[in-house]
């Protein structure tokens, strides 16, 4: 029986990390959803406590994700471009 092996996962997953690292931003409103839909950090992050007393500690889930990296990255690219093309204040979507 021939496993999946993490070198051969990654390189199934390579041309999709390529093609979202090589994603240009041109466009306004597709900068504005990118950053919208994008969070600007990780949302699965907790701490649950009980009177000052961390019970548990849920880590950044996001980091999981095989393409966690480029996906950051396209929401700076779109940031980027808004700040520097558009001349949009970008502190609403932080």
């Amino acid at each position: 029986m021939n496993s999946l092996t993490l070198p051969h996962l990654s390189a199934l997953l390579y041309p999709i990390r390529q093609r979202l690292e090589s994603i240009e931003i041109s466009n306004p409103q597709t900068a504005r959803s990118l950053c919208k839909i994008i969070p600007a950090r990780c949302p699965f992050e907790r701490q649950i406590k009980l009177f000052d007393y961390t019970l548990v500690r849920i880590p950044p889930l996001c980091k999981l994700n095989p393409f966690y990296d480029q996906i950051v990255s396209l929401r700076f690219k779109s940031l980027v471009y808004l700040a520097d093309h558009c001349g949009e204040d970008v502190t609403l979507y932080s």
